[in-house]
């Protein structure tokens, strides 16, 4: 019996009874909208653009994979639509047109379907696209390349309120005020979208709450300010990183101590790279950092079946 039910085990993404991956990326989809709504409502319908072109690419690129190595069409369970909109919202809104059309490529062919598809995958494809992006075309993805519009206002250049060292007010961060990238400056709608999957059981709470907590306490702690502790966890990507990103079912741990382990190691490599490299951002390549850790951290926080006697040699 024990030999069939490991035949039955799928990979990941493991899907509650009732739910379809189709019906969580839906969910997810949904989560994401008051974000994308607050990026072109702050950066002007260009940043609609830019996600329009993610997810039409990343759409295209995997019916494109798939329609070449003959095998059967999944673009229906959304995953790529997913997938798109991340991508587009770890983008500055100044980007050229195609760079979000590389990056799908990069996203879902590299990363997604080479592997195996959905599940299979080892690391976050929207960030290790934007990863690649970063290293590949720096002046495209930093500095002068972030922006914020004030309505009204034509829309200035300037450096992310992590690059700029305490140019902005807490309040000023918390609902957006700030330059980034079209997803992560609208903090209060990733909250509300962060908060509904919690709610719906489509993510754990643990993952984003230890993560952001990890990251104030260890900036509070060095900084000997709380105020420190909180200008973390407001600038940059932390927010989308935590809610959306370092909770992605194919790349982070099924146990609960698992999802512990990995929120607290996200939070801690954050604050790392953040103190101690030259790069101001460390969220992103924390969570890829920690994708690499997940089937060890699984090995090892999977509870032990009642009953099971330990082989022999």
């Amino acid at each position: 019996m024990e030999e069939m039910a490991l035949k039955r085990a799928s990979s990941s993404p493991h899907i509650h009874a009732g739910r379809t991956v189709q019906g969580v990326m839906l969910e997810v989809i949904v989560a994401l909208a008051p974000a994308g709504v607050f990026g072109v409502y702050t950066f002007g319908w260009r940043a609609l653009l830019i996600i329009a072109v993610s997810v039409l690419s990343a759409v295209f690129w995997e019916w494109l994979y798939e329609r070449m190595a003959k095998k059967p069409c999944t673009v229906g369970d959304l995953s790529a639509v997913v997938t798109g909109i991340l991508l587009a919202y770890n983008l500055p809104v100044t980007v050229p047109l195609w760079m979000p059309v590389i990056g799908a490529l990069l996203a879902i062919v590299l990363v997604k379907m080479i592997f195996g598809g959905l599940g299979a995958n080892f690391v976050n494809p929207a960030l290790t696209a934007r990863a690649i992006l970063m290293t590949s075309w720096v002046g495209y993805m930093s500095g002068s390349a972030y922006q914020m519009s004030v309505r009204g206002v034509d829309a200035i250049s300037g450096a992310t309120p992590l690059a700029s060292q305490g140019g902005y007010e807490l309040w000023q961060l918390f609902v957006g005020q700030c330059p980034g990238c079209i997803g992560e400056v609208g903090r209060v709608a990733i909250l509300v979208g962060g908060l509904y999957l919690i709610v719906r059981g489509i993510i754990s709470w643990r993952v984003p709450a230890l993560m952001l907590l990890t990251l104030f306490v260890c900036t509070w702690l060095a900084e000997g300010s709380a105020h420190a502790g909180l200008y973390a966890i407001l600038s940059g990507g932390v927010f989308l990183a935590a809610f959306f990103m370092a909770t992605d079912y194919a790349t982070s741990p099924v146990t609960p101590v698992g999802k512990c382990i990995m929120g607290v190691g996200c939070g801690l490599i954050t604050f790392v790279i953040r103190r101690f490299s030259s790069m101001p951002e460390g969220a992103s390549y924390a969570v890829l950092i920690m994708n690499l850790t997940v089937p060890l951290i699984d090995r090892y926080t999977r509870p032990r079946v009642y009953g099971e006697v330990k082989k022999r040699a």
